[in-house]
């Protein structure tokens, strides 16, 4: 299926505007469209962005809320943003804002689990029961584990320590009920590196820098790559091209700002990245740092072209995931599953 018509469909089976994040999970699990890119999310945000930006109102999508949208035939119930990078994030509040399967599953696992894993089919059950997830596809356990694995394999990969753990079976648990011995130290370790690359980026040259952007976009599918001169650039540092399903080019127009994280990126930054794109450009700032309020809402100004924010926690996230500046070590945990063989109080009592 076409991109877009795979996000018509999730859009159609709302009943309310979803974030970027939902539409591709929905997407995914329902196996309505596939790629081997490393950010699928990106990509159905930059083309839902180009179709809005390019066919104007004939467009059938319409942005309702930072990174959520909607059809304009609907009537949306609630497009209240809740973004976890501003805090405030809860799961109910985010399960009733944007609808999202993982979201749901958290909150399920909190409140009825009591610490103990729940098959995926259950989880998906008292989701509906409750009201929290609202879905007209015909597979939502499917779907339901689906993105839980998926959200699993994304954060292992950025070696970050996932929300949800699989036990096996169609059972999850929520990682931080089980975090214990060898587990528990990886979780750790990879922190530790973490911190560690963040502060070689900041300790980079800037022209190094810029490099190494270069190099993560290639990683994230971008071709026609060009590191700008240091002047005369209009503060655009890298610029590229993303193919989309064979035939949509988008031109990306990257700034690239190695900051100290006390320095937050403001909204005249923005500003002046939006002034320096080309025709048919999009924009995309990348800081070791932070982005103040001002900058995040700037970068979503209706009527202007949005500027896409990458900040230094999500910077080392893809960098890891993409496997520049680390390497991944593959080791075999075992563990004693008590379904074969119960521990010595089940065998007591």
């Amino acid at each position: 299926m076409i991109l877009l018509d795979a996000i018509t469909q999730v859009l159609t089976e709302a009943d309310e505007p979803l974030h970027v994040a939902d539409i591709t999970e929905r997407i995914l699990g329902q196996g309505l469209w596939q790629t081997k890119g490393k950010t699928p999310a990106a990509t159905v945000g930059a083309r839902l962005y180009t179709d809005i930006r390019d066919r104007g109102e004939d467009s059938p999508f319409v942005q309702t809320a930072p990174g959520t949208f909607s059809l304009k035939d609907k009537q949306p119930k609630g497009n209240k943003e809740i973004d976890s990078r501003q805090g405030g994030d809860t799961p109910e509040a985010s399960a009733t804002a944007k609808n999202s399967f993982t979201s749901c599953a958290e909150m399920v696992l909190e409140r009825f689990a009591d610490q103990k894993p729940m098959h995926y089919r259950e989880i998906t059950k008292r989701a509906i029961e409750q009201g929290w997830l609202t879905t007209k596809g015909k597979t939502p356990e499917a779907t339901m584990y689906a993105v839980i694995l998926t959200e699993i394999k994304r954060q292992q990969e950025r070696g970050e320590q996932p929300r949800f753990r699989q036990m096996g079976n169609g059972l999850v648990a929520l990682n931080k009920w089980t975090r214990r011995g060898l587990t528990a130290s990886i979780d750790l370790h990879n922190e530790r590196v973490r911190q560690e690359l963040h502060n070689r980026l900041l300790a980079m040259p800037p022209g190094k820098f810029e490099k190494l952007v270069s190099i993560l976009l290639a990683r994230m599918g971008f071709d026609s790559i060009e590191v700008t001169k240091t002047s005369g650039d209009g503060g655009i540092d890298v610029r590229g091209v993303l193919t989309v399903a064979g035939s949509v080019r988008i031109k990306m127009a990257v700034q690239a700002k190695r900051w100290k994280p006390a320095k937050h990126v403001q909204a005249p930054t923005v500003q002046q990245v939006r002034g320096s794109l080309g025709a048919h450009e999009q924009g995309l700032i990348i800081t070791t740092s932070d982005f103040s309020a001002g900058a995040r809402q700037e970068a979503i100004q209706p009527n202007k072209t949005p500027i896409g924010l990458i900040n230094g926690e999500q910077l080392v996230g893809l960098l890891m995931e993409h496997g520049i500046g680390v390497k991944r070590t593959a080791q075999y945990l075992f563990e004693i599953e008590d379904e074969h063989f119960p521990s010595r109080e089940q065998s007591d009592s």
